[in-house]
Parts: C-alpha cells; structure tokens; sequence
C-alpha cells in the first residue's frame, strides 16, 4: 500500500509543479491554492509513505515521478522544448529509480 501511495503522491506532486507555473509567480490565486493544495497532499503521502519505506528510494521514486511526470508534460501540453538529450535524460531517471528498486531498497 506504501507504493500505491508514494506513485499517488509523485503523481501529485506533478500536478503541483504544473500549478506553479500556472499560478505566475503564485499571483494568480486558484492557481496558487492549487499549487498549496497538491503540495500538501504530495507532502502528506510522501510523510505516510515514509512509515514503512526507506528514505532515500521513497524520495528518489518521488521526485523521479515529479520530475519525469512533470517534463513529459511539459513537453506534450506545455510547449516545452523536445530534443533527444531531453528524453534520454528523463529515461535516465527512469533508470536511476528502476536501479535503486532493484538493488533492494524496499522496506523489510
């Protein structure tokens, strides 16, 4: 249940960062209730998660999850530039995170 958590938290923290930019500098203020919103929710799961997890592959699938979720986004909806430096960038993190789970960081 932990990972479920942590996936649900990286997927929010996705949605805060997109808030962020929306909100302009957080002057627009749904944006910026948003952006608190998520951040909490991102926060709260991640925290949760973090009782049975350890730290540093819970925080590394985390901010993987933000940060490749977050560029694809931007990408695809956003306008963001795509080069293939980008994307094999963020398949590295993928890798990174991968690696990390299967170099036995999950919980005993």
């Amino acid at each position: 249940m932990a990972w479920i958590l942590l996936i649900i938290a990286g997927a929010f923290e996705v949605v805060m960062a997109l808030s962020l930019k929306m909100s302009n500098g957080l002057s627009h203020l749904w944006w910026t209730i948003s952006f608190l919103g998520f951040a909490v929710l991102s926060f709260g799961l991640l925290a949760y998660s973090l009782k049975s997890l350890e730290v540093g592959t819970a925080y590394a699938v985390w901010t993987g999850i933000g940060a490749v979720g977050t560029a694809i986004v931007g990408m695809l909806a956003m306008g963001d530039n795509v080069s293939f430096a980008r994307v094999a960038s963020i398949a590295l993190i993928v890798i990174g995170v991968v690696g990390l789970n299967l170099a036995g960081g999950a919980a005993h």
